[in-house]
């Protein structure tokens, strides 16, 4: 459970640089002009994503669960390309990318890397993770919970995000 207790810490620690990118892109989109939508349910979404670690953590340790060895790995191998897919879009959008729905209006809609696929790619990540990370060591009680909170906060979101896009035209225009 060590080895657990130390994957969950350093997904922790992945949140915690995103968290400081966010921040610093913030700053950016604040200052070209970026309108923030969606405030209301941002601390939701941070509660849910603080609490899928927590669970993760303590559904093992508390019921002393097994390391299931076949589902296990790959589980652990679907939590490493969720990161890589998360910072393949923080890596596409640049300065964009935040935690928060901040959209600057007059920039071009970003269609290259994983956005060439799928319109919410990221989104696509926290599913993946929120549900291979508790999986990972048999936690299935956090994965159900989490996926099932996630997936009435992602309608939310993304209907959100697509809102916050639709009211600003000049964004339409592909890149």
């Amino acid at each position: 459970m060590t080895w657990y207790t130390v994957l969950v810490l350093a997904v922790a620690a992945e949140r915690l640089a995103e968290l400081v990118v966010a921040r610093r892109n913030t700053r950016w989109s604040l200052a070209r002009g970026g309108v923030e939508s969606g405030r209301e349910h941002y601390p939701a979404m941070v509660a849910l994503h603080t609490a899928l670690l927590a669970g993760c953590l303590a559904e093992v340790h508390l019921t002393d669960r097994p390391f299931p060895p076949v589902l296990g790995w790959v589980m652990v191998a679907a939590v490493a390309a969720a990161q890589a897919l998360r910072w393949w879009c923080i890596r596409t959008l640049g300065p964009r990318w935040n935690t928060r729905v901040i959209v600057v209006p007059g920039l071009p809609r970003v269609t290259g890397g994983p956005y060439r696929w799928l319109s919410h790619p990221n989104y696509v990540a926290v599913a993946a993770e929120g549900l291979a990370l508790p999986l990972t060591h048999g936690a299935w009680v956090t994965a159900l919970v989490f996926t099932a909170l996630n997936a009435v906060l992602m309608v939310v979101r993304i209907r959100c995000e697509d809102g916050a896009l639709a009211r600003l035209p000049a964004l339409d225009a592909r890149a």
